[in-house]
């Protein structure tokens, strides 16, 4: 697909931890991004949940590519409510989204998805890929919820007609703007680390995942997925313990993953075992994490 440098860009979440990166990593490469969001501060001001007010807003664009990295999340879920406007964002949200696509003569359109839409619980020892499923059924009502929202967002992606969509399913983000949360919280000695027992979840460094985003825009076949994870898969408790050790906080108290049962979300995530392969993004977008694991993006953080 030949493409010139001076594609536009429509970003939605463009204000947010994530879409700062993106927007600045997209602009690096030569793009023009537009910003869509709710804020002021954006180029295109519109709510995705308001599917009347989203068309107006874009009339009379054009663009080539829209990317869909907007979430509702202000701070760390902790309950499966804290997931309903982030759900909703991806079911309805997406589909206004997609609309807007098509009225703006997008020919491609990039998703951030996530790695916990092939589930919530332990997977052993295996290393899932794409080809695993995507939004399994099965689940506990809650964790259903919310993988059927985000397998309802990479279809909507995937399968509309005459867009070339491309998803990414990201690790766990931590980096610039992401991990500050996670030291206030030592700080205050209000985050334990939960003992993993083994279990791993997949991370990915802020500014290893926007580049992705870039990467996508011009490359990445459509109707393809990609795992976008770094090469180190760490526990939940082992991130919260190296960041404290690597910003020099008071060191978190070990506790049972039980004792997050009152936190169902934040439970349900802390005793996910789950590894993922990035080889795909590697061959088909050239993607490789420039930070290999937590240790290296933590270190590189701090000089930040």
């Amino acid at each position: 697909m030949s493409m010139t440098d001076t594609d536009n860009v429509l970003l939605a979440g463009a204000s947010g931890v994530f879409g700062r990166h993106v927007a600045e990593e997209l602009t690096t490469a030569g793009h023009t991004v537009l910003g869509l969001g709710r804020g002021a501060e954006n180029d295109v001001v519109a709510d995705l949940m308001d599917r009347d007010g989203l068309l107006r807003a874009v009339e009379g664009l054009e663009i080539d590519t829209v990317v869909h990295a907007a979430t509702a999340l202000r701070e760390p879920p902790m309950r499966h409510r804290d997931m309903d406007a982030t759900d909703t964002l991806r079911t309805t949200g997406t589909a206004h989204l997609v609309e807007a696509a098509r009225a703006v003569g997008a020919r491609r359109m990039i998703a951030e998805s996530m790695v916990f839409g092939y589930g919530y619980g332990d997977f052993g020892d295996r290393v899932v890929t794409e080809d695993d499923i995507f939004g399994p059924t099965g689940l506990d009502a809650a964790s259903q919820r919310h993988v059927d929202a985000m397998r309802t967002k990479e279809e909507l992606m995937l399968g509309t007609e005459g867009i070339e969509g491309v998803t990414l399913r990201f690790g766990v983000f931590y980096g610039p703007g992401g991990t500050e949360a996670v030291v206030d919280l030592l700080r205050k000695r209000k985050l334990p680390a939960v003992a993993d027992r083994g279990r791993v979840l997949p991370w990915v460094h802020l500014q290893d995942a926007a580049r992705a985003v870039a990467l996508a825009v011009r490359g990445g076949r459509p109707g393809e997925a990609y795992n976008i994870v770094d090469d180190g898969p760490m526990g939940f408790g082992a991130h919260v313990r190296a960041v404290a050790k690597v910003f020099g906080t008071p060191r978190p108290p070990t506790v049972p993953a039980w004792l997050t049962r009152p936190m169902p979300y934040a439970h349900r995530v802390c005793t996910t075992n789950l590894t993922v392969s990035n080889a795909k993004a590697g061959a088909e977008l050239g993607w490789r994490p420039r930070y290999h694991d937590c240790a290296s993006g933590l270190a590189a953080l701090t000089e930040w």
